[in-house]
Formats: structure tokens, C-alpha cells, sequence
């Protein structure tokens, strides 16, 4: 019973993002072949992504936002949800990676009209995750909380060790990787905010 759950709950995270993806292109009158050039992720890859037939990794997902000019946390957003200033626990649905593990649930209101996303993530024991995406349209600044355990956070070539109630402020524009080297999951907060770029706004 819990394994149909988990599965119906995979399926409707998956819907999602197709949706998300789907709209964002098609609002940036982007064809797929575009958003690959852009992305550096293959035409079919991003078609079943859009279909909803494909489970992909948060490095796909990330290169994919990158394209788009948006956050990750935004692919995670239900576009159908009213754009209220309310979020509520029980309506936010967990997202595990399938590669690494990690699971993310977006904190903030779906839809609702500001520049910060507030996300969570769970990191498990010996998990790593790294973000090959640098330089993008939009300049997005992170700053990671970290609620529980302690991770590694390395921006280019620096690496940062954070534990329990530290945080660290950040630009994306480098490589990002984060990493659990403990015997212990690690969650933290990430509060994102945007900016377009002067040359986006052209």
C-alpha cells in the first residue's frame, strides 16, 4: 500500500514538471531543439521530461532551469495551484532524486508573485550531488541553512563546511556541488532569490 503511494506520489511530482517545463518553453516561444542547444540536454531527454514518461535526475532538472532562465526550485512549482500567499504543510509533495536521494519540497506558495523561493532538502548519509551549470541569463543568489547534520557545499574551487545552524551565502554562477560525508541525513533550508539579468531585460 505504501509502495502504490510512493508511486502515485512519483507520477504526480512527474506530471508536474512536465507542466512547468512545458508552459516555461512555450511562454519563451522556445522549440525543443532551442531549449537543447541551450541546455546541453538532448531533444528526446527533454521531450519526456514534458510528457511526464521520464523520471529525471536534479542534474538534468537543473541544466533544464538553466535553459529556461529560472530556478529549480520553479520547476517544482504546480502551476494549476491558486497563486495565494499561504502554503500549507500538507499540500507540499517531496521530490527524491534518483540518482542521489535527496529529497527537496518547496516551502513557498506556489504561483505567488515574489523573487524568493524558500526550499527544503534532506541530503542522505554519504550523498553528493553536483550542479555542472555556471554562468546563466539570470543571476540567482542562494543562502543555505543548515537545520540538522552537516554538509559540504563547494562553489568553483572552494569548498565550505557547514554544521548545524551555520549558513552560507551564495551566487550561482560556478559549478555547485553538495556532498553529506556523515553517517547522518543533513537537512537544510535554501532561500533562493532571482534577478534578471541587464541583458535579459533587453
Amino acid at each position: 500500500m505504501q509502495d502504490g503511494a510512493a508511486n502515485r506520489a512519483t507520477r504526480d511530482i512527474n506530471s508536474r514538471i512536465a507542466g512547468r517545463v512545458r508552459a516555461l518553453r512555450t511562454d519563451l516561444g522556445m522549440t525543443l531543439d532551442a531549449l537543447a542547444a541551450r541546455c546541453n540536454v538532448s531533444r528526446s531527454m527533454i521531450s519526456l521530461v514534458e510528457r511526464g514518461e521520464s523520471s529525471p535526475t536534479a542534474v538534468v532538472l537543473e541544466k533544464i532551469a538553466a535553459g529556461l532562465g529560472v530556478s529549480l526550485a520553479t520547476l517544482f512549482e504546480d502551476s494549476t495551484a491558486p497563486a495565494g500567499p499561504v502554503s500549507r504543510r500538507d499540500d507540499r509533495t517531496p521530490w527524491r532524486d534518483p540518482q542521489s536521494g535527496y529529497v527537496r519540497r518547496n516551502i513557498s506558495p506556489d504561483n505567488y508573485p515574489s523573487p524568493i523561493q524558500i526550499v527544503e532538502i534532506v541530503l542522505p548519509a554519504g550523498a553528493r550531488v553536483a550542479y555542472e551549470t555556471g554562468s546563466r541569463d539570470v543571476s540567482i543568489y542562494q543562502q543555505i541553512w543548515v537545520q540538522e547534520g552537516s554538509i559540504e557545499v563547494t562553489l568553483g574551487t572552494i569548498t565550505y563546511r557547514l554544521s548545524r545552524d551555520d549558513c552560507l551565502a551564495m551566487q550561482l554562477n560556478e559549478p555547485t556541488a553538495f556532498r553529506n560525508r556523515t553517517r547522518k541525513a543533513a537537512r537544510y533550508v535554501v532561500v533562493v532569490a532571482s534577478e534578471r539579468s541587464r541583458a535579459s531585460r533587453r
